[in-house]
């Protein structure tokens, strides 16, 4: 059965997913994140209750070069006959920084690094190993628009421009708060995700490319690095219903799950490139976006840009998405 790799598949709304695809007989997962110990444990586990065939994968996505030696031995995984080809990439491993702006090993400041531009590299490396009617999955949020209820609550994104959020911190100027970081890295991926779109359209290419919001869910790790009182409290039931009150867009860890699972695999979802679907008090449906990232003329530029942060070569760039 064709295989399903997913950047943070070990925890929270990942695992879900996992749990959902399983259910449905997918049995052929490959797990990527950052912590070994704990995806071989999850790994083991499912393989246990299920007889899923289940690998892991190291992969940090806030790294550059964790990102390409992963893909690396992705590609020798599908070489050497130990996982089968590639039918969907889920890009749903992220967080939101909480405290001093810190850097990723190239210098790139870590919400940006690790949300957009980690996913960017392993998108590009790795399309051309995914089937003809292949999709790839991007895990964005409702803070990417600022004329939102989640966009205001968090600090509203600010301009694409992938040099200055790259560089934030590091230039000695005046950091971006973390909502607005966090905002602003999901804003890209959603540019990303409708600019892949365009590409592989018109470059004859069937592969969709999907953006999704899980809405905010309790119980993952989102808010690992924020302080204890705020993750006690962000997980109450009083909460959960301030934040319907206010008209924050709410999710929760089946219901966001399953709905992740559903556009990496069913038929259902087939022609849902291009497009943007939401999870909001239980209800599952396909959204608009914000108005700017339906900019044309911003994608291509952030697009152009990233290419020159990655150090993506023209031997490594797909053919398709030139």
């Amino acid at each position: 059965m064709p295989t399903i790799l997913i950047t943070g598949g070990h925890s929270g709304i990942g695992l879900e997913c996992v749990k959902r695809l399983i259910l449905d007989q997918h049995r052929n997962i490959v797990l990527a994140g950052r912590s070994p110990d704990r995806m071989k444990e999850v790994a083991n586990q499912l393989r246990q209750a299920s007889g899923t065939k289940v690998s892991t994968l190291q992969l940090d996505t806030s790294s550059l070069a964790s990102v390409r030696k992963a893909a690396a031995g992705f590609r020798s995984m599908i070489e050497a006959g130990e996982i089968d080809p590639l039918q969907s990439i889920l890009c749903n491993a992220g967080g939101r920084g909480f405290g001093p702006v810190l850097h990723s090993p190239e210098g790139y400041e870590a919400t940006f690094a690790g949300n957009y531009l980690g996913h960017f590299l392993l998108v590009n490396l790795l399309i051309d190993s995914l089937a003809e009617d292949g999709r790839i999955v991007f895990t964005a949020s409702g803070t990417h628009d600022p004329d939102t209820r989640d966009g205001k609550a968090v600090g509203p994104a600010v301009e694409p421009d992938a040099w200055k959020l790259a560089k934030v911190g590091a230039d000695g100027g005046k950091p971006l708060s973390s909502g607005v970081r966090y905002a602003t890295a999901k804003l890209c991926v959603m540019l990303f995700a409708y600019e892949l779109h365009r590409r592989l359209r018109r470059s004859g290419s069937e592969i969709a490319s999907i953006a999704f919001d899980p809405g905010s869910v309790s119980g993952t790790s989102f808010l690992r690095g924020a302080p204890p009182p705020l993750r006690f409290i962000a997980g109450t039931s009083f909460a959960k219903r301030l934040m319907k009150r206010v008209g924050i867009t709410v999710g929760s860890l089946d219901v966001s799950g399953a709905s992740l699972a559903k556009l990496a695999a069913d038929t259902a979802y087939a022609d849902g490139s291009g497009k943007y679907f939401q999870v909001n008090d239980g209800s599952f449906c396909e959204k608009r976006s914000a108005t700017i990232s339906y900019d044309e003329a911003r994608a291509a530029r952030l697009w152009d840009e990233s290419k020159q942060l990655v150090g993506l070569t023209t031997e490594e760039e797909c053919s398709l998405l030139k």
